[in-house]
C-alpha cells in the first residue's frame, strides 16, 4: 500500500454519492458542481457526543437523551470512545467501567428501553448499542460515529500511527469492531458475534488528544505524531471507502481539533484531503489552572483581556491551515468553569482568585441546567460572545442560549458547517441542542 495515498476527489458528505455514466470532462464538471450545490445547500450539523460511562456513573441512558427531546434537532451522534490497546488495536476494555456490559450485554427493561420493549436474554446485541440502534431507527435520518480517543484513551495512538503496518492493522480493527460490528463474544453471554451491531455507527471520529504533545501525560509519544496523524486519516479514508464500495453504504469520517495555538500547530492541511469534517473544540480556553478567571468559551477576545483565546481565533487557524469553511464545525460546551474568592471588581471578570470552586460533575465544573438554577448577577458579553454567574464569591463562565443564537449566527455568516456540543447528558431538557438549530435555521 502506498504510505502517502493519493487524495480523493471532492467528496459529499453525508449524502450518497450518484452514479454517472459521462465523459472524463463531463464527470469533472458534474462533481465539481454536485459538490458545490451539495455543500450549499445540505443541513447544517448539528451533532452532540454521548458520553458513554455516564450511562452507569448518573443514569443517563439513550432512552433519557431520547426523552430529552435532543435527537429531532440533532444531525449526527458523537459517541465517547472507542479505546486503543497496547498493541495499536481497536478493543473494549473490560476493565473497572466494565464497558462491554454496559454496550451490549446489559438488558433493559421496558420501561428504560427506546422502544418501550424489554430485551430478550437471548438476543445478539443488548445494552446501550442496542438502545442507540433504536434511537436511529425512530429517528432514520441520525448519523452515528464512534469516537475513538479522547483525553485519557489517546494512550496508544501514537502506536497505533507508527508505522503503515501499525496503520493498516489499526484501521481494520476499528472498522471491524466499531463498522461491522463484529463484537468479541464474553463470559459466555450470548451476545457479540459477527455483524452483531452491524449498522450501529456509520463515522468514525478521531479524537487524538494531542499528536503533537501535551496531552495525558500517560501518552505513548514520537516525534513523527503529527505527520503519522495525517498518514493514519489518509489509511481511514482509503479503508472506509473501500468498506463502502463492498457495503454500498457511505461512511463519514471526522477528526477532533484542539483550539489552543500551540496544540493546533501540530497539524497538517493534508487532514482536510480525507475528513467530511472536522470539529473544532472551542471551550477549556480557562480552568482550573488559570488563577484568574477568564471566560472559557468566548467567541470573540474580551475586551478585557486582549491575550486570549477565542472561538473565532481558532477557527481561523484551520481555514489559514487549508481547511474549506464547509469542513469546519464549531464546538460549544454544555457545561462552565468556576472559581471561587472571587473580587468585585469588573463583576468578577479577570480577577485573581483564591482558586478553583469546588469539584462538581467534574473538577471545577458544572453542567448546564445546573448553572441555571444557581442564584447570583447574570452577564451577558455580546461583543465577546460570552456569558457568565457571579454571586459576590464564585464566578462561573459557560454559554446559555443567548450565547448559541450569537454563536450560530456566526456559523452561518462565515459558512461553516455546523456546531457540535459537548456533551449531552450536560443539557438533559435539551435547550442547548433546541437553541443550536434554531440559531442555524
Amino acid at each position: 500500500m502506498n504510505a502517502n495515498p493519493t487524495p480523493p476527489r471532492h467528496r459529499a458528505p453525508l449524502g450518497r454519492r450518484p452514479l454517472l455514466v459521462l465523459g472524463a470532462a463531463a464527470v469533472a464538471v458534474a462533481l465539481l458542481v454536485g459538490a458545490f450545490v451539495l455543500m450549499n445547500q445540505r443541513e447544517p450539523e448539528r451533532i452532540g457526543y454521548f458520553a458513554d460511562w455516564n450511562v452507569a456513573n448518573r443514569g443517563y441512558t439513550v432512552n433519557e437523551l431520547r426523552n430529552s427531546g435532543a435527537p429531532e434537532h440533532l444531525t449526527r451522534v458523537m459517541w465517547a470512545f472507542g479505546d486503543i490497546d497496547r498493541d495499536g488495536l481497536c478493543h473494549i476494555p473490560e476493565g473497572s467501567h466494565d464497558q462491554p456490559w454496559e454496550l451490549y450485554q446489559r438488558r433493559y427493561a421496558a420501561d428504560e428501553s427506546v422502544s418501550g420493549e424489554a430485551d430478550e436474554y437471548e438476543q445478539e446485541l443488548a445494552g446501550s448499542l442496542n438502545q442507540l440502534r433504536q434511537l436511529r431507527g425512530v429517528y432514520p435520518d441520525l448519523g452515528a460515529s464512534l469516537s475513538l480517543g479522547g483525553w485519557n484513551w489517546s494512550v496508544n495512538f501514537s502506536t497505533a500511527a507508527r508505522d503503515e503496518e501499525s496503520r493498516e492493522a489499526f484501521v481494520a480493527s476499528c472498522l471491524d469492531l466499531w463498522l461491522r460490528g463484529d463484537l468479541p463474544v464474553r463470559a459466555e453471554e450470548p451476545q457479540g458475534g459477527e455483524g452483531a451491531a452491524a449498522g450501529v455507527f456509520d463515522g468514525i471520529d478521531l479524537d487524538w488528544e494531542w499528536p503533537g504533545g501535551e496531552g495525558n501525560s500517560d501518552n505513548v509519544e514520537h516525534p513523527d505524531d503529527p505527520r503519522n496523524f495525517t498518514l493514519l486519516v489518509a489509511e481511514f479514508r482509503r479503508q472506509m471507502d473501500e468498506l463502502s464500495r463492498e457495503t454500498g453504504d457511505d461512511y463519514v469520517l471526522s477528526v477532533s481539533l484542539p483550539a489552543g495555538a500551540k496544540h493546533s500547530e501540530a497539524f497538517e492541511a493534508e487532514v482536510f484531503e480525507y475528513v467530511d469534517f472536522a470539529t473544532v473544540q472551542g471551550y477549556d480556553f480557562s480552568g482550573p489552572w488559570s488563577e484568574r478567571t477568564t471566560h472559557h468559551s468566548n467567541l470573540h477576545v474580551p475586551g478585557y483581556n486582549e491575550d486570549a483565546n477565542s472561538v473565532d481565533q481558532a477557527i481561523h487557524r484551520y481555514l489559514d491551515l487549508g481547511a474549506d469553511p464547509h469542513q469546519i464545525v464549531m464546538g460549544v460546551p454544555a457545561f462552565g468553569r468556576g472559581w471561587q474568592g472571587v473580587p468585585a471588581g469588573n463583576e468578577g471578570r479577570y480577577q485573581e482568585a483564591s482558586g478553583p470552586a469546588d469539584d462538581d460533575y467534574d473538577g471545577p465544573t458544572r453542567p448546564f441546567d445546573q448553572l441555571e438554577e444557581m442564584a447570583g448577577r447574570r452577564f451577558l458579553d455580546e461583543e465577546a460572545g460570552a456569558y457568565w454567574i457571579y454571586d459576590g464569591d464564585e464566578w462561573w463562565t459557560y454559554d446559555n442560549p443567548e450565547v448559541i443564537e450569537l454563536k450560530g449566527r456566526y456559523v452561518k455568516d462565515n459558512g461553516l458547517a455546523g456546531m457540535m456540543v459537548w456533551n449531552l447528558d450536560m443539557d438533559p431538557d435539551g435547550e442547548l441542542v433546541r437553541a443550536m438549530r434554531e440559531s442555524l435555521d
